[in-house]
């Protein structure tokens, strides 16, 4: 009776072995399809670009990022204004919003009360949500007045010595944009931030500060430095959403194909263009044009990725070396 019961315990754990192993099977087989599902769509996105910007990429060559003419007309097509406006508008919204960012889940998570910092990020969070249009049309009606009157003026002021505060401001202009997108781009790294603040252990924060640190000390030594790979990433896609921004910047940025050194000037980036012109394009070597800008967006996105990753591995690398 004894052995009996104990073979039939063994067949149940074979069975109950055998169900495991093939439910992880089961898994692994159905993420790694999702995985590569995903790098197979990248992969069809960059061949279709490629295959329809095919003629322009025949014609133009690497003349294409290097020469900023654009005239439809004729059929003459530079990028190169497009991608300085591009690289111009994300910079300076990455320095606009990334330290205000980290500030503000600093400030969320280890200073206010809890409920207090559960409704200001809520309300943070909140503002992701908003439509890219309305940021447009508030950017259009609202900011740019006060860009032209009041901030304009100022910087040209403070710092009219650097070129890039030289210049008039009609409001509607490169540094508008960049405000815009730093607005943003706000929600998306102030929540990393916060995620990446709340898996510090709190043994660190209580050691620091039980050798006499500061509150503000112990967020440098404690909290802010262990946190600066994750804080990386954070601004990474922070910067990555700020490069593929369209209508916000389109209605803001003046959309002209100029490289001029000044802010206050209008400009145009690769995203504003391809929204702009694409319904309107008649030709072939048209909209060839604006696919390989659209293939052209896609490298700068990769690039700036793979630097970031890249410092992320290194400061990542030299902690553990610690």
């Amino acid at each position: 009776m004894n052995s009996s019961s104990h073979k039939l315990q063994l067949s149940g754990d074979k069975k109950y072995l055998l169900s495991f192993k093939s439910q992880d099977s089961l898994s692994k087989l159905l993420l790694r399809s999702v995985a590569w599902t995903v790098i197979g769509l990248l992969t069809i996105m960059i061949i279709l670009l490629t295959r329809e910007s095919f003629i322009a990429i025949e014609e133009f060559g690497l003349e294409f990022i290097t020469t900023s003419y654009w005239n439809p007309v004729l059929e003459e097509f530079g990028g190169l204004a497009f991608i300085y406006g591009t690289l111009v508008t994300s910079f300076i919204a990455i320095l606009l919003a990334a330290p205000l960012s980290i500030l503000v889940a600093l400030f969320i998570q280890e200073v206010c009360p809890d409920w207090i910092g559960k409704t200001l990020g809520l309300l943070v969070e909140m503002i992701a949500a908003i439509p890219s249009i309305v940021f447009g049309l508030w950017g259009l009606f609202f900011l740019a007045p006060i860009v032209r009157e009041y901030i304009a003026p100022f910087l040209r002021q403070t710092f009219g010595f650097l070129p890039i505060f030289q210049g008039p401001s009609f409001g509607i202009g490169v540094l508008t944009a960049s405000i815009i997108l730093a607005i943003m781009i706000v929600p998306t790294i102030t929540s990393l931030c916060r995620e990446v603040f709340k898996v510090v252990p709190s043994h660190q924060r209580e050691a620091a500060l039980a050798l006499g640190a500061t509150r503000f000390e112990m967020m440098k030594i404690a909290v802010f430095s262990p946190s600066l790979s994750g804080i990386i990433g954070a601004s990474v896609l922070g910067l990555g959403r700020a490069l593929g921004e369209t209508m916000a910047v389109a209605m803001v940025i003046g959309n002209s194909p100029a490289i001029v050194a000044s802010i206050f000037a209008p400009g145009a980036t690769l995203a504003s263009v391809i929204a702009n012109e694409y319904a309107e394009s008649t030709s072939d070597m048209h909209v060839a044009a604006l696919c390989l800008i659209g293939l052209v967006l896609f490298v700068i996105t990769f690039i700036v990725n793979f630097i970031a990753r890249g410092v992320i591995w290194h400061y990542t690398r030299k902690q553990g070396n610690r």
